[in-house]
């Protein structure tokens, strides 16, 4: 997953021409606070702000005190070799400080920040600053075999041991030149294409210049693909971490076994269509007119391997096979750090919970952060606010629910990670079973293509949840959720669904209760309710949870209006059991689970004892 282009924070006016010096300089957009100044990216608060890009793996650049920073992102700290970077910049640009992000490029984005402004970069690393290089981040194209042991090497060389570099795979690379080396060095750097173990005294690269091939018939057991491809690299003396992608033909984009493999070996999946793998045909090492009647190309393993590893490859591997799979190896001349091909497309739904930033997982905010465009009801999409700036969006209207997921779909199939965004959650009556049902459909669905693609949902806060955070515990107990939407649902359904509810005494949450022409239904569902617990049961309304024209409202079954429930109204009722207790005299609602009578039978067996 691609990193996102950097954020560089501008919080007075004062700043604002550093700040747009140092986003000319790393390609990134300049986020100020409102009301203080202007720029790309407009945003209310700064601490729930940074908090956001980072948790979606955005790089941020704060032209302020470093104290905001680290106080912003300090909850969300873990693991260092996933953190984006964090660089404080003072107000005169004097001084440049990479705070978090080493290894994922903040020591060099600082520096060359460093350099634009004519300040200086406070590297702190250790051996960024005594060796200008960081032995366990390699650059692009480059893979440590054993980062376990990195740490213990660099301590070797910051006690005064010398390195020694041997292997037969450098190449061109320039990495390294700024160690001096020695043949008698305590410390070994080895470069090799090999599966060769390192210690704690040889780290061992693997330059990625290979590329698997692999082909395999529909429903192939991955655990046959693997042992091939095991084989094949065991004959061939390679390791799996010069492997750069695992390469295929577009129709096997959502094939397990393909997809198994690249996971297992932790490589990229890349796809090329019939058309592109037929251009590999001169390469080939053993053509094939079956194949080619089959499939529209004379290879797909061999040609797979070749277009992934670029014109000047060669085949390492020729083809292997099994009874039914396919497997080649093309080696490049060097590493590849930018790869062809086309990602399996990805639909990744997105619950927004109530739109709030808070109120957002972080998953979701790396997910829209990462997306190569955002799809939904246009609305929504300006929920996210400053973390869906300059990114490529399709609003679609309400009732646009098909379209906005067809299209969604038809996006991913061609190779985008396309975000669909929804409210609440989106599995919980939002586009999450549209996109499924689409793709299971035999007819009016979508293309093979689309149906190839992967679907990842990340969960919200739904507007149950959050109306019931926010009134108490009223669903401590058995409850349900009912639409009173009528337009996809019979409503002799929708009746059905509220009689049995009521009989079964579920607090009960009522999505869609009126719309412009519906409104009876909702008249009619108090009336039913009512035939089966109190009266003065409690119903809380509760629109626009978590923004700021957010409204509660506490009634009774005999006391709630029609007139007073919109569209952006969920309503929740108690069960027979919800009671009411007052909190610093707030009223807050909880249906009890049957805690005391668990208590009271705990106490007669004692007794009894």
């Amino acid at each position: 997953m691609a990193q996102p282009a950097p954020a560089v924070l501008c919080l007075t006016a004062a700043s604002e021409d550093l700040a747009a010096l140092i986003s000319d300089a790393v390609g990134g957009d300049v986020h100020a606070r409102a009301g203080r100044t202007r720029a790309d990216v407009m945003f209310e608060e700064t601490t729930a702000h940074v908090r956001d890009l980072f948790a979606s793996g955005t790089p941020i650049i704060g032209v302020c005190a470093a104290g905001i920073l680290i106080r912003s992102v300090a909850p969300l700290l873990g693991d260092k070799h996933s953190e984006p970077p964090v660089i404080a910049v003072s107000h005169d640009g004097g001084t440049v400080v990479p705070l978090l992000g080493g290894h994922q490029g903040a020591n060099d984005m600082a520096r060359l920040i460093a350099e634009v402004v004519g300040g200086a970069p406070a590297v702190t690393t250790a051996g960024d600053t005594a060796f200008g290089v960081a032995l366990d981040a390699p650059p692009p194209g480059w893979v440590l075999g054993n980062p376990e042991h990195a740490k213990d090497a660099m301590a070797t060389m910051l006690s005064g041991g010398r390195v020694r570099k041997t292997g037969e795979a450098w190449g061109t690379t320039k990495w390294l030149d700024a160690l001096e080396t020695s043949n008698e060095g305590a410390l070994t750097l080895t470069a090799t294409l090999s599966p060769i173990e390192g210690d704690i005294n040889t780290l061992v690269y693997h330059p990625q210049r290979a590329v698997l091939g692999v082909g395999c018939a529909r429903n192939c057991p991955p655990e046959e693909l693997s042992s091939l491809v095991q084989e094949a690299l065991a004959d061939a003396s390679l390791s799996e971490k010069a492997i750069a992608a695992v390469c295929s033909l577009d129709l096997k984009a959502d094939e397990h076994a393909v997809l198994q493999l690249a996971e297992n070996l932790d490589r990229p999946a890349r796809f090329f269509t019939a058309a592109e793998l037929e251009a590999e045909a001169p390469r080939l090492a053993t053509p094939s007119e079956v194949v080619f009647a089959e499939v529209g190309c004379h290879g797909v393993a061999e040609g797979a391997a070749l277009a992934g590893a670029g014109a000047e490859a060669t085949l390492l591997v020729t083809k292997r096979k099994s009874a039914n799979a396919t497997c080649a190896v093309a080696l490049a001349p060097e590493p590849i750090s930018v790869l062809p091909g086309r990602e399996r497309g990805t639909v990744c739904l997105v619950g927004l919970g109530p739109g709030r930033a808070d109120w957002r997982t972080p998953e979701a905010s790396r997910m829209i952060a990462a997306a190569d465009e955002l799809v939904g009801y246009g609305f929504y999409i300006d929920l996210i606010g400053p973390l869906a700036a300059g990114k490529p969006r399709k609003d679609f209207p309400l009732g646009g629910e098909e379209d906005r997921c067809r299209y969604a779909l038809e996006r991913a199939a061609e190779g985008h990670r396309v975000a669909l965004i929804c409210s609440g959650d989106a599995g919980i009556y939002a586009m999450g079973a549209l996109v499924y049902e689409l793709m299971a459909r035999t007819e009016n669905g979508v293309t093979d293509a689309a149906r190839r693609v992967d679907v990842v949902t990340t969960p919200g806060i739904t507007a149950m949840q959050a109306a019931a955070a926010r009134i108490g515990a009223p669903l401590g107990h058995d409850f349900c959720a009912i639409s009173l939407s009528d337009l996809l649902t019979p409503r002799v359904d929708i009746q059905r669904r509220l009689r049995a509810a009521a009989e079964g005494d579920f607090v009960t949450a009522l999505y869609n209760p009126v719309s412009r022409r519906r409104r009876e239904l909702f008249v009619e569902t108090i009336a039913i309710l009512r035939r089966h617990r109190p009266v003065d049961t409690p119903v809380v309304l509760a629109s626009s949870l978590g923004r700021p024209d957010e409204r509660i409202s506490y009634r009774t079954l005999a006391t709630v209006d029609v007139d007073e429930v919109d569209m952006m109204t969920v309503v929740i009722i108690g069960s027979s059991q919800t009671r009411a207790v007052s909190v610093g005299g707030t009223p807050r609602l909880f249906t009890p689970r049957g805690y005391a009578n668990k208590i009271a039978d705990t106490s007669k067996e004692e007794s009894a004892a």
